[in-house]
């Protein structure tokens, strides 16, 4: 039998909870984009899954992994599913570091729906499925950076789709690098700042490290970074 007295929160602890719960929602509100890592290889047989909706905002830390020479093969894959017409959002980011400078990944949106495409790919397409391919060139100037201040570091910024994508189905996106340089960059998905309580437990647990730099495969020194801007500004 439950001593319901002794199971009874004292008053002070109810005003200590409500006060944090308060707290961690202000602070979430800062915050642009759920946070991820890249903890193993977003491969096509284990992709990075978006569980609720590829409207929310997210961040994924990831790295195209470099072989002993120094190419890289690696091919992320992220896997997204919409059951009506839904607006998406993808950009990839490359970090500002010095030997990122020449680092301009492509990615691609595959899916049911989507157009075809003439030009070679590293990866099969289900022939039901088409693809729309972002491809990066090396600009003729400098590459426009901004400032993202939660991560304390700043960022290259890449081309994005931002359509609405109508047919229902499963849609995959793939990151890799043609140049096979390879490298860290940031897979944006989604532009809905949606915040659950357990993806704000999760940027408590990965903002620390993204601003020691520990999601970086490289040095990324102060002299790289440019004046704050917040990613918001993009």
């Amino acid at each position: 039998m439950i001593n319901r007295q002794n199971s009874r929160m004292p008053a002070y602890n109810w005003k200590t909870f409500f006060l944090t719960t308060a707290l961690i929602f202000i602070a979430a509100r800062s915050w642009a984009h759920v946070p991820y890592f890249e903890h193993h290889d977003f491969s096509e047989k284990q992709p990075f899954s978006v569980e609720y909706s590829i409207e929310q905002s997210l961040a994924i830390y990831a790295w195209l992994e470099k072989d002993a020479l120094g190419n890289s093969e690696d091919i992320d894959v992220y896997k997204f599913r919409i059951d009506e017409p839904t607006h998406v959002y993808l950009e990839v980011l490359v970090p500002v570091c010095q030997g990122y400078e020449t680092f301009l990944p492509w990615f691609a949106l595959v899916g049911p729906g989507l157009p075809d495409s003439a030009t070679p790919l590293p990866f099969d397409i289900a022939p039901d499925h088409g693809i729309v391919l972002i491809q990066t060139a090396m600009p003729d100037k400098p590459r426009d950076t901004f400032y993202e201040f939660f991560g304390g570091k700043s960022y290259y910024k890449g081309r994005k789709f931002d359509k609405n994508v109508i047919t229902p189905g499963t849609y995959y996106v793939y990151v890799w690098d043609p140049d096979r340089k390879g490298g860290d960059y940031v897979a944006v998905l989604g532009k809905k700042e949606i915040w659950r309580f357990r993806d704000i437990i999760q940027a408590f647990r990965y903002t620390p490290q993204i601003r020691l730099n520990r999601e970086l495969h490289l040095d990324c020194s102060d002299r790289y970074r440019d004046e704050p801007e917040s990613m918001d500004a993009r």
